[in-house]
């Protein structure tokens, strides 16, 4: 049922917990709802030196989120901004369409962990 990626990530996650001191933090769904992933993000001269997540949902939920933190890792900011759901499936050896939504929301949680530090970088810029 799952690909042989899929049940790593799950079985061995990468980057569980928070970062305390977050430069950009996001969650994308709740625990009511079944679903949810919450991305912590610390970033240096806008390269992702860190990426850390919870999840709350099955496998392939908790695989996307972890999958994510490996690919932004080492990633620049515009760089990171490209990563599409499309790649994170592909990275679990391609989602089938009734699971292609735990791509979804890695993705949107990424864009909204990046777009909470811009914001927050924009607020204390001269």
């Amino acid at each position: 049922m799952y690909t042989p990626q899929v049940t790593e990530h799950y079985e061995n996650p990468r980057n569980i917990g928070t970062i305390a001191d977050a430069d950009g933090t996001a969650t994308v769904g709740s625990p009511a709802d079944g679903e949810m992933v919450k991305l912590t993000l610390k970033i240096a001269d806008n390269v992702i030196i860190e990426a850390k997540f919870r999840a709350f949902g099955c496998p392939t939920a908790i695989a996307s989120a972890s999958v994510l933190t490996e690919l932004v890792t080492g990633a620049q900011i515009p760089e990171a901004q490209e990563i599409t759901a499309a790649q994170l499936s592909e990275a679990l050896g391609e989602l089938p369409p009734d699971k292609q939504r735990y791509a979804n929301a890695a993705e949107k949680v990424l864009k909204t962990a990046i777009a909470d530090f811009l914001s927050k970088k924009e607020v204390q810029a001269p």
